[in-house]
């Protein structure tokens, strides 16, 4: 039975801003920070032309939705790690003297009863005011942050974003605007997805939804399955049970014009895994174009070495090595709806959206997107 799909999703989303200052320092820092079901993950950066440049990070595996599944809270020792993790967040951005930033989480505390008193214990502990984003939101930021790796040849564009415990979906049709205007187009979603009375050409966002599975939350329902082989197919057919609402399910499109971007730990470690990396270089993966076949080869081989092999393999980090069956099986779903010649890899997301967003709304970046 296809479960219902989350409330609110094809709906249009607001656009949700920080309010402008009369007068944005262009050398002003920015921060953003995207709590996720397995990560808690921070950039600062300032402005730079139509880009950014990063001037601090941080990244860490915080499993903040361990066992949120089963319990529907979030439990003691995740709530510590993340609290940990924060500090350091808070320290970095009073180093930096950051005055702009975002701070947001997403699907474990969407979902769990005490997300509340975590939110509390945060502010009370660390000083930091966290926001839990909708996933209308979410998928909106996933979609701008990937605008520089759009072809100006797409015309049908999917944009992916596996998460740790939800996957968004946007569908965005192209064929109207100018071959020259569709990455700017892409970026103008900043105000949010419907945009008709722009006078600018603008991107048409056909549908989305937002999946209530990620690669945490969907091992978590099929850790029961001790066969490796039948769990991973059992999680890939069970997801795609998930898009029967979403509009495009149905559709066929032709390979030529159609692009998919996924952005995602998942999509990046395949992509790492393809090109043989023992030690992850962001500047070979990020916009890496691959075919489904490549892709399909790369979870062929993760099924044939099991378990033991994948803990053993080098390109496949330590904080990714149980997580990434399930998020290729959402991956391999993805594939087998909509085969593609053009998957182009994002090492870039929640976190480079919300910059993007922020600047976007304070006028800091320039028009052109490279």
């Amino acid at each position: 039975m296809t479960p219902k799909r989350p409330t609110g999703a094809g709906a249009f989303p607001k656009a949700v801003e920080t309010p402008a200052p009369l007068l944005a320092d262009p050398a002003e820092l920015y921060a953003a920070l995207d709590l996720g079901t397995n990560s808690c993950r921070m950039l600062i950066a300032q402005p730079k032309g139509s880009q950014f440049h990063v001037i601090d990070s941080f990244s860490k595996s915080v499993q903040l939705g361990s066992g949120l599944e089963s319990s529907g809270s979030l439990c003691r020792s995740s709530i510590s790690r993340t609290i940990q993790a924060l500090r350091v967040c808070r320290k970095k951005l009073e180093k930096h003297d950051v005055k702009r930033m975002r701070l947001v989480a997403t699907e474990a505390c969407r979902r769990a009863k005490n997300s509340r008193d975590f939110l509390r214990r945060v502010q009370r502990e660390t000083g930091l005011r966290l926001e839990i984003i909708k996933p209308e939101e979410e998928a909106r930021l996933a979609v701008i942050s990937c605008a520089p790796l759009v072809s100006t040849k797409t015309e049908q564009l999917l944009v992916v974003d596996i998460g740790g415990g939800s996957t968004e979906l946007v569908w965005i049709d192209l064929s109207t605007v100018p071959r020259a205007e569709r990455p700017r187009a892409i970026m103008r979603l900043h105000t949010g997805f419907k945009n008709a009375d722009s006078p600018f050409p603008h991107a048409k966002v056909v549908d989305w939804i937002s999946v209530p599975l990620g690669v945490a939350t969907l091992m978590e329902q099929f850790s029961d399955v001790e066969d490796d082989a039948a769990r991973f197919a059992l999680m890939s057919w069970y997801f795609e049970e998930k898009l029967a609402d979403f509009t495009p399910y149905a559709n066929d499109p032709a390979r030529e014009g159609f692009q998919i971007i996924g952005t995602s730990g998942t999509v990046t470690t395949v992509a790492a895994s393809h090109l043989g990396l023992k030690r992850y270089d962001r500047n070979k993966v990020d916009g890496l174009r691959m075919t489904s076949e490549q892709i399909d080869r790369v979870i062929r081989d993760y099924l044939s070495m099991g378990p033991e092999g994948r803990k053993r393999d080098p390109r496949i980090g330590r904080d990714r090595q149980e997580l990434i069956m399930s998020g290729a099986a959402i991956l391999q779903a993805l594939l087998r709806i909509w085969p593609t010649d053009r998957l182009s890899v994002a090492d870039r997301g929640l976190r480079e959206g919300l910059l993007y967003a922020q600047m976007s709304a304070d006028g800091v970046l320039e028009e052109a997107v490279p």
